[in-house]
């Protein structure tokens, strides 16, 4: 039996994925946000309409992709916030992981001792990752992932796909 390859660099290459992510990476946190759209822009209905074939639809990705960065990223934060504030028990396992590195952070190698009890610092490390560890495979974060690619997908390319580009840039590349 024949196994089915599906070309994945073909259907990147179309919506110049690796470009827009290294210019991602270029990029600091407050420049990134520094270009955010106004939400007026980016909730105009008047500019919504079904594409006509793919070419239009990649057309429109590729224009509010780069046009609606910032707020795209925005959307996936929230989105994010929202995947972790329904996941309690993987934020409770975020937050217990944070404050415990912040706390063994504070003793500065030296060892814990309480009463009679002394503990070294690579056994409280690895007390730690063994709690969070086992904490994090009952949280199950990759249905939490799973769902935020999803969601952030149908959200991010479904408005990219449906918002139409402005009058003035819609006949931009047409020749006279």
């Amino acid at each position: 039996m024949a196994r089915i390859q599906i070309p994945i660099d073909v259907l990147t290459s179309r919506f110049n994925i690796s470009e827009r992510l290294a210019g991602f990476r270029n990029t600091s946190l407050s420049s990134r946000f520094a270009n955010m759209r106004p939400i007026s822009e980016f909730f105009d209905f008047k500019r919504i309409s079904k594409p006509e074939n793919f070419g239009e639809v990649q057309s429109r990705v590729n224009y509010n992709l780069g046009t609606f960065s910032s707020n795209y990223a925005l959307v996936f934060v929230l989105l994010s916030i929202y995947a972790l504030i329904t996941n309690t028990v993987l934020l409770l396992d975020v937050v217990l992981f944070v404050c415990g590195l912040w706390l063994l952070g504070r003793l500065n190698g030296q060892d814990l001792v309480i009463g009679t009890f002394q503990a070294t610092s690579s056994q409280l490390y690895t007390g730690l990752m063994v709690t969070c560890g086992l904490l994090f495979l009952i949280a199950s974060p990759f249905s939490t992932l799973l769902w935020l690619i999803g969601a952030s997908g149908v959200v991010i390319f479904g408005h990219a796909a449906f918002m139409d580009k402005p009058i003035d840039e819609a006949f931009s590349g047409e020749a006279v």
